[in-house]
């Protein structure tokens, strides 16, 4: 089943999107920092793990404030949930983002993407029109791109 967006399918419009762009000979490349992931698994898409939110508690309570009872990104004031990250952070001037808790993100953040099938659901930027094409190759850079996030 393909995706379809405008009338169009998915790749139809990836393809248009990135087809004025120079062409790379490289499947897959680094994060583009376009905020997408964080924008789409912010509001209820993300966990962490019980030693996470121990640490958290322990070492970052900056972080730990934004965690009721197990649940990650809670309003402290409020105790609802909050529907866009805390720690996702717009550059000014650009449309990029930076993590303000990088180095102490959940796992679910570090281990993003997992598969090009979830890239091209997500609209990824860092997935290429070449990806599309040849996604058993894609996916085999992917997942030596991403060796160093997984245990």
């Amino acid at each position: 089943m393909s995706l379809r967006c405008h009338g169009n399918t998915f790749e139809q419009d990836f393809h248009a999107s990135v087809s004025n762009k120079p062409f790379q000979k490289n499947i897959v490349k680094q994060c583009t920092q376009c905020g997408k992931c964080c924008i789409n698994y912010s509001d209820g898409g993300l966990s962490a793990t019980a030693d996470e939110i121990e640490y958290w508690e322990i070492f970052r309570p900056h972080i730990y404030e934004y965690v009721r009872n197990g649940i990650i990104w809670v309003n402290p004031t409020t105790g609802k949930k909050i529907s866009r990250c805390p720690w996702l952070e717009k550059l000014p001037d650009e449309e990029k983002y930076t993590c303000s808790i990088y180095h102490d993100r959940p796992d679910d953040c570090k281990h993003y993407p997992v598969t090009v099938s979830q890239m091209i659901n997500d609209k990824c930027e860092m997935i290429e029109v070449k990806d599309l094409s040849e996604p058993k190759q894609a996916q085999r850079a992917l997942d030596k791109l991403m060796s160093n996030s997984f245990p």
